[in-house]
């Protein structure tokens, strides 16, 4: 990777920020339609470096990226979807349980590389720089890797799927990690043969993304404008 990656140079041109929204707005949770193409290692460091460099609470970098590309250790995880999966989809009943049952939730064996996102808790010590009132910085430092992981991955033409039906104590046990280790994402990476225009759920009639609007208060919780909140200035327009 060329060092003049990392110099600062100010805004980005137009066509680096529309790369940046690109890769924002067109990244998917892939659960199919994996290629078998093998991820060149180039690639793959390229990737986690990018998830390397996220921020974390205090510079404590709490993350670690297990690899995972043998076919036992894949099945072996699969089954622990099918069991949990098995479980979660009598939470439905009628129409959704049907429409959940036909969901496409994972591609642990389909895809050449799947990678299990954890968290140490205790690294940086006991003291950690800004952790002190908010202990869960650290997961949410977790979070932030896996994200960069997933815009990366997408710019280099990558499908990431997030594997969450899973239970993780008995994960822990197929991977051997520690107990005082936390897993935070089990993901299923690799080439695709095409990426979606809509995220699946929003396809197959689940969910539907929630406007903006609705997510945004000016000053206290509740008040949706500038207009209400007092400040002059204009506020988020719907498109």
């Amino acid at each position: 990777m060329k060092q003049s990656i990392f110099q600062s140079g100010g805004a980005f041109s137009a066509e680096e920020r529309e790369a940046v929204y690109r890769a924002i707005f067109e990244r998917r949770d892939v659960r199919e339609n994996f290629l078998p193409d093998r991820i060149p290692e180039k690639t793959l460091r390229r990737i986690l470096l990018a998830a390397h460099h996220a921020g974390s609470v205090g510079y404590m970098q709490p993350w670690d990226f297990l690899i995972i590309q043998d076919s036992d250790t894949k099945h072996a995880v699969k089954s622990l979807f099918v069991q949990a999966n098995d479980a979660a989809a009598l939470q439905y009943r009628g129409k959704e349980s049907g429409l959940y049952r036909g969901l496409k939730l994972e591609g642990i064996q389909e895809a050449p590389i799947n990678i299990c996102v954890t968290c140490t808790r205790d690294r940086g010590g006991p003291s950690v720089l800004g952790r002190a009132t908010v202990p869960e910085t650290d997961l949410y430092s977790t979070c932030c890797a896996i994200q960069n992981l997933w815009l990366s991955a997408r710019a280099e033409g990558i499908g990431v799927g997030w594997v969450s039906i899973l239970d993780y104590d008995s994960l822990k046990k197929v991977l051997d990690i520690p107990q005082t280790v936390w897993i935070i994402a089990y993901l299923c990476v690799g080439y695709v043969s095409g990426f979606a225009h809509q995220p699946d759920l929003e396809k197959a009639g689940w969910r539907k993304r929630l406007p903006l609007e609705q997510l945004v208060h000016y000053e206290r919780w509740g008040k949706r404008s500038r207009d209400e909140s007092g400040l002059s200035g204009p506020g988020l327009e719907a498109k």
